[in-house]
């Protein structure tokens, strides 16, 4: 026990030697990301974003992000929200009951996964890959239909998976709406390091060519977020 206290204290006083070498927003960017690291690995054992639910459904997001998607719906008020990666349907849920409070607009969300999610008269549900022509197809049908889009990118985690949805996807997004992109914090953004490149590796090379969106770094306002630099608002057509 002495022998850990020890240890224990040695570790403190050297984090507290580094971080006397850092600037203040240094410093509070490395104890943000250790706090983002802290709630991120208890999250598979159902302790944090692995157990946050809406109406007892699983949402799987930080709820930081969900009080963000919140905010801009009541800005955008878009007339659809397209969704890609379903999972268990709590987030489409969530953006449903949004759409309630808003009493304006309707998801539509899909998943290659097929199985039995809430029902909500706000929700489309969709079986399939998010990239198959014949989907894309179907979204094209739905957005030629409406004024204001917004989307969501939350399905494989991949990188040229979510470079391709990128693509395919951007071009529904109405002026001034957003464009989100899910899970930018793995491959060591700042968690999950051994994932590979993902979705920021995806976001930064859209980016490096894509003049319709700029990041909106008002979303990095709560300072924790699962989607760092991954709220994007059209600005161009």
């Amino acid at each position: 026990m002495r022998m850990l206290q020890k240890v224990t204290s040695l570790i403190w006083k050297y984090r507290a030697q580094v971080r006397s070498a850092l600037t203040p927003a240094e410093a509070r960017e490395r104890t943000v990301n250790e706090f983002h690291q802290l709630y991120y690995d208890l999250g598979p054992q159902g302790k944090t974003w692995g157990d946050t639910r809406w109406f007892g459904v699983r949402a799987g997001k930080c709820p930081l992000d969900l009080w963000l998607y919140q905010e801009i719906l009541f800005e955008v008020r878009p007339d659809l929200i397209i969704e890609t990666g379903t999972a268990e349907g709590g987030s489409a849920l969530f953006l449903a009951s949004m759409c309630d409070l808003l009493n304006h607009g309707r998801v539509m969300t899909v998943d290659i996964d097929d199985r039995p999610r809430p029902a909500h008269a706000r929700v489309t549900y969709l079986s399939g890959s998010s990239t198959a022509p014949a989907m894309i197809a179907q979204f094209d049908t739905a957005r030629r239909g409406v004024a204001t889009c917004m989307v969501v990118l939350d399905s494989d985690h991949s990188n040229a998976h979510v470079l391709e949805e990128l693509n395919l996807y951007s071009r529904f997004v109405s002026l001034d709406s957003y464009l989100i992109v899910e899970d930018t914090n793995v491959n060591g953004n700042p968690v999950f390091p051994e994932h590979g490149p993902g979705p920021m590796e995806a976001l930064n090379t859209f980016m490096a060519t894509n003049r319709d969106f700029v990041i909106d770094d008002t979303k990095h306002k709560f300072l924790l977020t699962f989607n760092p630099r991954g709220y994007l608002k059209r600005t161009g057509r």
